[in-house]
């Protein structure tokens, strides 16, 4: 179970998704160490959705429509959120450099609590846990080792993300480019929304 289980980590940690736009647009804005614990912070909130899973939260999320209904609307409405927030920026360069000022990288607790609306993290462990459980005599024992393999490959895969945003910063200057990267942000979040709900 557990090359099945990294590979399917590893997917769905690399792919772009709400965690991964966050980490490229902090990597771009303050760096990669002060995103450090934003890294972390998706870790260990995604760590405790795959202890909730296992031992049946999943099922019952599965079995109440409404509550995967308002899952799909919180999430869609922070990612339109950031969509928006990204076109102002796009458009008023100025505005910009006046948030980039006055902006604060997520801490480990935001990055920790935002799981819990973040939908795409919901079915990346609603399905590790149903279906990439490993199958040993002892429960907590199986959950660990869940947790462990998809963190080992869920951190560096979705911290490549802050990673490259640190290093496109310097590229960034002209402000063209900056908003060309900024309505490409904005496409990539949009799509982000939409997909949510196919």
């Amino acid at each position: 179970m557990i090359l099945p289980l990294a590979g399917f980590a590893f997917i769905t940690s690399v792919t772009p998704g709400p965690n991964n736009i966050l980490l490229l647009g902090s990597g771009l804005r303050f760096g990669l160490l002060p995103t450090v614990p934003h890294i972390l912070g998706i870790q260990v909130g995604v760590a405790l959705q795959l202890i909730l899973c296992a031992y049946g939260l999943g099922v019952l999320l599965m079995e109440m429509p409404l509550a995967q209904l308002i899952l799909k609307i919180v999430g869609t409405a922070y990612l339109l959120y950031l969509a928006w927030n990204l076109r102002n920026n796009s458009v008023a360069n100025e505005d910009l450099k006046e948030n980039i000022k006055n902006a604060r990288p997520f801490t480990f607790i935001q990055a920790v609590l935002f799981q819990f609306i973040n939908p795409k993290a919901w079915i990346m462990t609603l399905t590790a846990g149903g279906l990439f459980l490993p199958n040993l005599d002892s429960k907590f024992l199986s959950i660990l080792l869940l947790c462990l393999v998809f963190n080992s490959v869920g951190t560096p895969s979705s911290g490549s993300w802050a990673v490259i945003g640190s290093l496109i910063k310097r590229f960034l200057q002209d402000p063209f480019w900056q908003k060309c990267f900024s309505w490409g942000m904005v496409s990539i979040t949009a799509y982000t929304a939409l997909a949510i709900w196919l």
